[in-house]
């Protein structure tokens, strides 16, 4: 059903081309808002991102998975808009992460929700190289070719994202059991 979906899209229908891009939208949203700072930004990507597939559907082999395709696309997307918008951000210091003792167990406790809001109160940076790196398996060489950024920082800043991750959480887990003993 799918692929008849992609073949009748690929002709340029109208009706198909809205049934794709329903039928996926949750799915490029999500990927989206791990990325983006707030839902208007994941929004904004996502619909850049629909564009250009639409725009190269017809260069989509029917022998692949759509769903791959598709998330290089929202993925580069998503690089792209934060490299577009880096100019009107200002660049963290970059700082040594420091390693803190942490109880493992915290993680359980917490649901996708939290994981998920306190990945998109890192800063933008530190965001899209934790997702490319943790996440979608870039390694850092292909980050940083794709940010424009040394090798170097790439590490530091996963690093530095993943020091910022481990306070929000601790603290996130914190604030739970501070509402639970109460």
């Amino acid at each position: 059903m799918e692929k008849d979906l992609i073949q009748e899209a690929q002709k340029r229908d109208k009706k198909s081309l809205e049934r794709l891009y329903r039928h996926f939208y949750g799915y490029a949203m999500s990927i989206a808002l791990r990325y983006s700072g707030n839902r208007e930004e994941a929004c904004e990507i996502v619909n850049d991102s629909y564009m250009k597939a639409f725009d190269k559907l017809d260069q989509f082999c029917l022998d692949n998975s759509f769903k791959a395709w598709f998330r290089r696309i929202i993925i580069n997307t998503s690089v792209d808009y934060y490299r577009k918008n880096l100019k009107h951000q200002v660049l963290m210091d970059i700082d040594k992460a420091h390693a803190e003792t942490y109880d493992p167990d915290i993680i359980d406790e917490l649901s996708k929700d939290d994981i998920l809001k306190c990945l998109e109160e890192l800063p933008d940076i530190l965001r899209v190289i934790f997702n490319m790196y943790e996440i979608e398996g870039f390694k850092h060489a292909e980050i940083s070719e794709k940010l424009g950024i040394p090798s170097s920082t790439c590490r530091t800043y996963l690093a530095r994202a993943k020091e910022k991750l481990r306070e929000k959480i601790i603290a996130l887990n914190q604030i739970k059991n501070e509402g639970a003993v109460r």
